[in-house]
């Protein structure tokens, strides 16, 4: 059960909130084998497992509980559980539909644990665990095949019966809001949004929920070629707590796709850049005081309600991001979120 504390909203209205970094560059650093990803249950399973990190909050809940420990340390006021692929749409690549709920359900209950023991170490600056929910490996708005405009591998009603399956778990296992991210089609995200509604509706809940989209390229659009005030005009029918971007780009190259939504948006905003763009091997250079010196930009203008760290991003990131936020107001929010968790 989750430590008593106060709502998120009230403390977005004082000051700017610090989400972690990225769970997957964390990962990497352990070097795991085959081995790692299976456990009794899992020890026939035909189709390889290697590199699938959702499953380690039940194969290693080790490892996954020390990162979410560090990103604490480091002063995240927010960590995401361990379910970017957590649908049973993309776990169908590893034939592991059938496992989906377990992986939602102990990476929420791990987050949670995590979380309360520092919120009791520390009262006067609790822990929130944000449930994440990536975009699936589908796109309900593209063809996968340039030979057949038309073809859809994904629809929405498949979309929303796979998300809800997630909410489902994720609120069992006790997080305090949803996070819809990486967003690169909006019609899934809309999915999402959907299934959360409708799940909420059910167990008459309301958590709140960040919307976060990624900006593929420098044309400012999504993969599916909404502008950022196109994407949050898509967005702006549900009561959100924040929208905002990640990925894809590194922190001065979000900051004026971050200046429409902090111009055009009556919720929070929320940023979590990549730690620069990747080098030819696919890494990330860009140190913590780096990236810290571009964020700040954001927190001099008054962008940001929410900062973190997506790809290539450590818990040194993370505890940079963290010292420069507390030198800065947040974002001011004319009406701000007003659901309750209650």
């Amino acid at each position: 059960m989750s430590t008593s504390k106060p709502e998120i909203t009230d403390l977005l209205k004082d000051r700017i909130l610090v989400l972690d970094g990225a769970m997957g560059t964390m990962i990497q650093r352990y070097k795991l084998e085959e081995a790692d990803f299976r456990n009794e249950q899992l020890k026939s399973h035909t189709h390889s497992l290697k590199g699938n990190n959702d499953l380690l909050s039940i194969t290693r809940p080790d490892i996954i509980k020390a990162i979410h420990r560090q990103y604490l340390e480091a002063g995240a006021d927010i960590i995401e559980t361990n379910t970017f692929s957590g649908t049973s749409i993309a776990q169908a690549d590893y034939q592991l539909e059938f496992i989906v709920d377990q992986i939602n359900y102990q990476s929420a209950k791990i987050a949670r644990e995590v979380a309360d023991e520092f919120t009791a170490k520390e009262p006067q600056k609790p822990r929130y665990v944000a449930g994440a929910m990536g975009p699936t490996n589908r796109t309900a708005s593209i063809s996968p095949d340039v030979n057949d405009p038309g073809y859809r591998a994904i629809s929405f009603d498949e979309l929303v019966v796979a998300y809800k399956q997630q909410v489902k778990m994720l609120v069992e296992g006790g997080v305090d809001l949803l996070i819809v991210e990486t967003i690169f089609d909006t019609l899934n995200a809309k999915a999402a949004l959907f299934a959360i509604d409708e799940y909420m509706e059910e167990i008459g809940r309301k958590l709140p929920i960040m919307v976060s989209g990624t900006i593929t390229d420098q044309s400012g659009r999504t993969l599916t070629g909404q502008t950022t005030e196109a994407f949050l005009i898509s967005m702006s029918h549900m009561p959100l707590l924040s929208v905002g971007l990640n990925c894809a780009l590194g922190a001065s190259a979000l900051r004026p796709y971050l200046q429409v939504l902090a111009d055009k948006s009556d919720f929070f905003v929320s940023a979590y850049p990549n730690a620069g763009l990747p080098n030819e091997f696919g890494q990330y250079d860009e140190t913590p005081a780096q990236m810290a010196a571009q964020v700040e930009e954001y927190l001099k203008q008054g962008l940001t309600n929410i900062i973190g760290g997506c790809c290539g991003t450590t818990p040194a990131h993370i505890q940079a991001l963290a010292e420069i936020a507390k030198k800065y107001k947040p974002r001011k929010v004319e009406v701000p979120y007003a659901a309750t968790t209650r």
